[in-house]
């Protein structure tokens, strides 16, 4: 486990009724209804923790990405990132979730893209979280 040796931000969020409640920032920024999706039998009617927890990896991520660029002193014209999660089941019918990125990096070259990419991955809070508990995939796609 990795210590925090000093806390930058702390995010309060206010969850009631879980799937088919409702989450508010303390700020009053996020204030969004939780629905379950209608391929898991809800009616679709609001977001859910898939598409949230997609949306936070792949904007931290990319803040990630930023980082080793202007640290490598690497000009890109932009970053793009489709970021996939998906909910499924384990071998012993327990949830699990698994995360593809598909990244773009306009104006850098495939390899150098890639290695930007790896080297995100040691930096973003996000994929330090994640690491060997689920299944990350980054595919570099531009």
């Amino acid at each position: 486990m990795i210590k925090m040796e000093k806390k930058l931000y702390t995010a309060t969020v206010n969850v009631q009724g879980g799937r088919e409640g409702n989450a508010v920032s303390s700020d009053g920024n996020l204030n969004v209804d939780l629905r379950y999706p209608k391929e898991l039998g809800g009616n679709g009617a609001g977001t859910n923790p898939e598409q949230l927890f997609a949306a936070g990896f792949a904007a931290c991520f990319e803040g990630a990405i930023g980082a080793v660029l202007r640290e490598k002193k690497i000009k890109a014209e932009g970053t793009t990132i489709v970021s996939h999660v998906t909910l499924g089941k384990d071998a012993n019918d327990g949830y699990v979730l698994a995360i593809t990125m598909d990244i773009t990096i306009k104006g850098v070259e495939t390899s150098v893209a890639e290695e930007i990419v790896a080297e995100a991955h040691q930096v973003c809070p996000y994929a330090k979280a994640t690491r060997g508990n689920i299944e990350v995939i980054s595919n570099v796609v531009g």
